[in-house]
Parts: C-alpha cells; sequence; structure tokens
C-alpha cells in the first residue's frame, strides 16, 4: 500500500470515529483558483445564495486574486487575475519595466442536479471561459456528502485534462471531439467553444474532511492537469498526482489556506466572503414617527385647507415620509361622490425603500388628518413626470398601528394605481414655491480603478465630484459636475494612442490622455428636460457636455406600463469628441449614435434585468449590447455587459470585443441615515473602441424606476 492510500485510509477511518449526526462537511470553501472547490481541482458545491468571496493564493510559479460572485443558487461567476512569475509582461522594460506576466480569467459553474439522500450533486463548469485560453478548461464534477466527509469525481477537459489518463467519452459521439486546436486565436476574450470537452481528458476527485474542531477542515486530491505542457512554463515535472490542504476559519468571514501540491511545492493564501444578501446598518431613530396616543404624539388637524396646519402637515411628509411635496389638494375616492381624499404631489429623497417612506407617511395621517379623510394618495412626481399614485387607506393603516387586530399591516392599506396627466380637480390648497431655484450642490469621492496594466498591475485615481443642479423651468434643469483629483498613479501610464494602430475611430482609446491632462476637469454640464407625453410614455431633451470625452444633443423616448415587467426606449444622439488638452474644446470627430432598447424582468429570474440595445455605437459600429443585473435583498445590484458589432476580433483587437462588469451599492448600507443614493463600482478588463456607447447622464428607465421597480426596495 502507498503512502498516499495508507493516509487515505487514516482519513476516512478518523472521520468516521470522529462522526456525529450533529456533524457535516464544510463544503464552500475556496479553491485555489476561485470559486468553490477543493485545491486546483473544483466541485459540484456551491456558496451560499448571494456569497461573495474574494481569494489570494501564492505558490513559486503563481500568484491568484479572484472574486467569486454566488449569482444565483444555481450559478457560480469567478473573474481572476493569474500572475505568472517566472516570466515578464514584456520584453520591453520601457514599456512595462520589471512587471511579471499577467492573465485575467472568468468562470462559470452551473448546478445540474441537487444533491438527494441517494444522488449526488452534480454540476458542469468552465474555467478560463474568456481569456486568453492558458488555463482554459470544462468539466463535470459530482460530489456526494457523507456525515463530515464530502466526496468529489470528475471528467476535465482542457488544462484540467492534461494528465489524459481515460478516454474522452464525447468521442463516441463524434470524431471532432478527439481532438483539440492548442493555442489561441491571438486577440483573446473569445468563446471558443469549437474546443470545449474536446481532446484529452482526465479523472480528478478527491474528498473534503470537517474535522471535529470546527475552525479546522483537511482537503485531499486526484489532479487531472500533470503541468507537462504549462504555456509559459513547459513541462514542470511533478513529483505526484496528489495535493494536501488545510482551510482554518477565523471567523465567519476569513479563513487560512494552506496545501502540499505536486508532491513538492507548498502553497498558501487566504479567503474572505461576506453575503451580500445580509449587509447593511443600523439605521438611527431620527425622524420615527411619535407613537399615537403618546404624549408627543402630533397633534390632528381639524381644518386642513388653514396655512398654519397645511404647512405643518407639509414638514411632516418632508420630516417623517422623506417627500418634498409640490402641491397638496382635495380629492375625491374612485368610490365617493364626497370629497374624501387628499392627494400629495412630491418626490420621495429620503428612503431607498419606497414602502418604508409610505409606512411613516400612514402613520402621520393616521394622526394628523380628521375624521372625514379616509385616504391620502401619494402621487410620485418629478418635475412634469409621475410615475404612480399611492392610495393609503387611513381606516386600514389605523387598524395596523393601534394594533387591532394581529394579521393587519401598514402595507395592506397601499394601493398602487396609474395616475392620469391631469388630476387636478379642485383648487390646490397648497403649492410649493416656484420650481427655479438655487442650485444645490453634493460633494461626493469616486475612485477610478484599473487593473492588469503593464505600468502597474493596479492603477487608481481617487478624487472628488461637486455636483450641481437648479430647476430653470417645469421639467428643465441644469446641471453639472466638477471633479477633482486627490490622489492618483494614472502618470504611469506612458502607452499613448498615437502608437496604436486602431481600425476604428478613437472613441475610447484616449482614456489615458483625459485622465492625466489636468487634475481639476468639467466631467459634464448640460440642459435636460423631461416629461410625460402620456400615461406611459415618457421623454428627454438634452444637450452640452454629455461626459468626459462626448459633447453634443439627444433625445430619448420610453414605453412603461404600472408594474409591468418590460420597457422598451429609443435614444438618438449627436455627439462631436471632447478635446483632450483642453477644459472645454473639441476634437474634429463627431458622429450620430443610438439605440432602440428593450427592458425584461422575468418572472422565472426574481430581481433580474436584462436590457439588449441594438443601434450604432459611437466608433460608428453596429451591433448589440446584453446587460444583465441581479438585484441582492440588501440592495446591491450586480451587473455585466458584453457588446458584439460588425467589427472582426481583428479590427477590435486585444479582448475581441467590448465587456464589462459593475456593483451598484447602496450608500445607505454603509452609514446609520436613510440614503436614495447608490455608488458605481466597475471594472472594464480591456478599453477598445468598438462596441461603446455615449454615457448619458439621464436614462428614462432609471429615471421611471418606480413605474416598476428594480432598483427601488
Amino acid at each position: 500500500m502507498t503512502v498516499v492510500s495508507r493516509s487515505l485510509v487514516a482519513l476516512a477511518v478518523t472521520a468516521a470515529l470522529s462522526y456525529s449526526p450533529d456533524s457535516a462537511a464544510d463544503t464552500a470553501n475556496q479553491s485555489d483558483f476561485g470559486g468553490v472547490g477543493l485545491m486546483q481541482m473544483p466541485t459540484a458545491r456551491f456558496a451560499d445564495y448571494g456569497t461573495l468571496s474574494g481569494l489570494y493564493y501564492d505558490n513559486e510559479e503563481y500568484r491568484r486574486i479572484a472574486l467569486s460572485l454566488q449569482l444565483f443558487p444555481w450559478l457560480e461567476t469567478t473573474v481572476r487575475y493569474n500572475d505568472i512569475r517566472p516570466i515578464r509582461y514584456s520584453a520591453d522594460p520601457n514599456f512595462s519595466g520589471d512587471q511579471t506576466g499577467k492573465d485575467k480569467g472568468f468562470d462559470a459553474k452551473i448546478r445540474l442536479l441537487k444533491e438527494s439522500y441517494w444522488l449526488p450533486q452534480v454540476a458542469v463548469g468552465w474555467r478560463d471561459l474568456a481569456g486568453t485560453g492558458i488555463f482554459a478548461s470544462e468539466y463535470i464534477v459530482a460530489s456526494k456528502q457523507f456525515g463530515p466527509l464530502d466526496f468529489t469525481v470528475g471528467l476535465g477537459w482542457g488544462y484540467m485534462g492534461n494528465r489524459d489518463n481515460i478516454d474522452n467519452p464525447f468521442c463516441e459521439i463524434d470524431d471532432a471531439f478527439c481532438r483539440r486546436e492548442s493555442g489561441y486565436s491571438g486577440y483573446g476574450g473569445r468563446f471558443e467553444v469549437d474546443k470545449w470537452f474536446r481532446g484529452r481528458t482526465s479523472v480528478f476527485g478527491g474528498l473534503t474532511y470537517q474535522t471535529p474542531f470546527d475552525p479546522l477542515v483537511l482537503k485531499a486530491e486526484y489532479d487531472g492537469n500533470d503541468y507537462s505542457r504549462e504555456r509559459y512554463l513547459g513541462d514542470l515535472k511533478p513529483d505526484s498526482a496528489w495535493n494536501f490542504g488545510a482551510d482554518y476559519a477565523l471567523g465567519d468571514h476569513f479563513t487560512l489556506k494552506i496545501s502540499y501540491e505536486r508532491g513538492e511545492n507548498w502553497m498558501f493564501g487566504f479567503s474572505t466572503s461576506f453575503d451580500l444578501n445580509e449587509i447593511g446598518q443600523v439605521k438611527s431613530k431620527r425622524g420615527e414617527v411619535p407613537e399615537p396616543n403618546k404624549r408627543n404624539s402630533l397633534p390632528r388637524i381639524n381644518d386642513v385647507t388653514n396655512r398654519r396646519s397645511v404647512l405643518a402637515f407639509a414638514n411632516d411628509l418632508r420630516y417623517y415620509g422623506g417627500v418634498e411635496p409640490t402641491r397638496m389638494q382635495l380629492a375625491r375616492s374612485e368610490d365617493s361622490d364626497d370629497i374624501d381624499t387628499i392627494r400629495v404631489y412630491g418626490e420621495q429623497l429620503r428612503f431607498r425603500d419606497q414602502a418604508e417612506g409610505l409606512r411613516r407617511i400612514a402613520k402621520v395621517a393616521e394622526q394628523r388628518m380628521p375624521e372625514w379623510v379616509e385616504k391620502i394618495d401619494v402621487v410620485n412626481r418629478r418635475g412634469l413626470i409621475q410615475t404612480h399614485t399611492t392610495e393609503i387607506d387611513i381606516a386600514t393603516a389605523r387598524t395596523a398601528i393601534q394594533r387591532q387586530d394581529f394579521t393587519t399591516t401598514v402595507d395592506d392599506a397601499f394601493t398602487r394605481k396609474d395616475t392620469p396627466l391631469e388630476t387636478y380637480e379642485d383648487q390646490p390648497f397648497f403649492i410649493a414655491k416656484n420650481e427655479i431655484t438655487w442650485p444645490t450642490l453634493s460633494v461626493k469621492p469616486f475612485l477610478e480603478q484599473s487593473f492588469g496594466n503593464p505600468e502597474n498591475f493596479y492603477m487608481y485615481q481617487f478624487g472628488l465630484d461637486v455636483n450641481a443642479a437648479m430647476w430653470v423651468a417645469p421639467g428643465t434643469f441644469l446641471h453639472g459636475t466638477l471633479s477633482g483629483n486627490l490622489m492618483t498613479n494614472f502618470d504611469d501610464f506612458n502607452f499613448l494612442v498615437d502608437q496604436y494602430n486602431s481600425k476604428v475611430p478613437r472613441v475610447r482609446t484616449y482614456v489615458r490622455e483625459y485622465a492625466t491632462f489636468s487634475d481639476i476637469w468639467m466631467e459634464n454640464l448640460q440642459l435636460s428636460h423631461i416629461n410625460q407625453l402620456a400615461p406611459n410614455v415618457y421623454t428627454s431633451y438634452y444637450a452640452g457636455y454629455l461626459e468626459r470625452m462626448f459633447g453634443g444633443a439627444g433625445t430619448e423616448l420610453l414605453y412603461r406600463e404600472l408594474d409591468s415587467n418590460w420597457a422598451v426606449g429609443v435614444d438618438l444622439n449627436w455627439v462631436k469628441q471632447r478635446d483632450y488638452n483642453s477644459h472645454t474644446g473639441f476634437l474634429d470627430y463627431d458622429t450620430f449614435t443610438g439605440h432602440v432598447t428593450g427592458y425584461y424582468m422575468p418572472e422565472f429570474m426574481p430581481n433580474t434585468l436584462f436590457k439588449v440595445a441594438a443601434g450604432r455605437f459611437l466608433a460608428q459600429d453596429n451591433g448589440v449590447q446584453l446587460n444583465v443585473e441581479h438585484k441582492f435583498r440588501s440592495g446591491v445590484v450586480v451587473g455585466a455587459y458584453a457588446a458584439k458589432t460588425n467589427l472582426s476580433s481583428r479590427e477590435y483587437g486585444e479582448g475581441s470585443f467590448t465587456k464589462g462588469f459593475y456593483i451598484s451599492i447602496p450608500v445607505d448600507l454603509l452609514q446609520t441615515e436613510h440614503s436614495p443614493n447608490r455608488g458605481v463600482i466597475s471594472w472594464t478588463p480591456l478599453t477598445r473602441d468598438g462596441g461603446q456607447m455615449l454615457n448619458r447622464q439621464i436614462q428614462l428607465f432609471y429615471s421611471t424606476d418606480e413605474r416598476s421597480p428594480f432598483y427601488k426596495e
């Protein structure tokens, strides 16, 4: 019996002796590549839905950082950078100095079968799905748990199949599966479907053992790769096909990792994780409505048209409910001939969760309103557009607030409905001051990041955005952003587009010139008008400096029904490229760009938004951009996009097509006060000119989100 076999027997015996009915294997640990797995090999296990995991791992040849997201219960996604330590980024030290080689990759794993009493869990996956293909692999894997032991066995192709210890079973279907082309296209970033599940095939497997000491997990695996075909390193000549490792959890969010692999190499690293569904911050009690019938409860209003009472009610709506009222009037409900309703027009400015603001308004109305007022209609209105009305039945709200029964909640008092464009049935008893206002100012930090650059792996620009907005007429406002740099290493950029032979107009590859021109710049300055043409039709017009790289004029039209899971819009823009050596000047390049965009939130994939935009891009190429967003319970939104146009991979250049990722984080997750604002962190693997869209400051789908909420909770 070999040493390895004796080790496995000893491990199994130890597991059996220590097994208790309450024990279970910890199966969601990160692999060396990122994503749930053993060490070099994956398993059929997944993290809990919404788990975001980060990994750093280090050995003699490779260092890796990876970010994995359990996007759905059945889908794991991973983005990874590999640092290939024995080689240089390029042969030119003036270009990349002594930086070591870098390679990025994207992984996906899909659950095919959920584990049952008799059957294992089964998954299929792709590693290095759309990169240069250095580690490109496909696999089918099964895992079965027995108390503290979790066993895994799988078939690997590509990088995972280099050991070639079994015939490819798909060869029985078609001889084409017996061969796999080596190398890659030279442009990277493509889905090389013609290589999937082809060529050399290997069996791999292993087990995970949850020790009686809860923080410690032990692992053993048989590797499907023999390391004889490392693209830049040749044959590494491993001493063993077996790898052994241990994970030690330091609390709920941090794990140390160590392993002995290939019979010769020690590896170490760590991983961290947190749940995007549960992150948040306890909120302060400022602005909570006093309890009814208490000493500090709100006094009832006898005459709603009395100026002092009206102002007090308006202040309550603003302070407690977060709504800035622009108009209040008497009205009749649909089932009454008498005036029994107070209609309030305004915009929610405080709460990301619209329902939270409505609950507080209901509590205010229950205490403030005279007995003859039966309903409060809250019309969500901004400028000239109104997205919907929420009718609050005060009697139902009172039943819930005063706990007159055990089943009624405040939310039972709400009814969402459409609102005719003009509902001014009676004279208003409150009208806010003219919409022409003094500018409102806000200051926000920003962080621009770039990974994998030749000059420096991580490049950043940290600064402040000073935002200003001013209403100049009903529905029309002037808004802009002045940006300033505080800390940056963007000055390390030494690759200029003058040295880059682009096949298409240079619309985005001037990014380095824009980033290094000045420490203070005008990000945008434009005049915008938003209007509502019909109950389901919204429009906007805008002109000015539209973004950092382009100015011009444009218009957008959106059709969106109340509480519908779809919408469609069209935008058309004439733009001219801004001068990267001037704060206000322009270059010679101009073009028309625009798209027809469909929005769809399928019922079979809750909290998921698909956007498909077809049209003309900034570089005059034509094609389609697909954008997918998923929202977690905390309000965090994770999105990915890809654009494919009529440019060939050769014309586009490295990366083959435009793609990127982003995460939208509600600001109030990080603070004790409520806020409707969001911050966005984005990552684009490579910036090229094809498939690039105009960064419009006003997009009607998001401006009318309350119409059929996706971003609002």
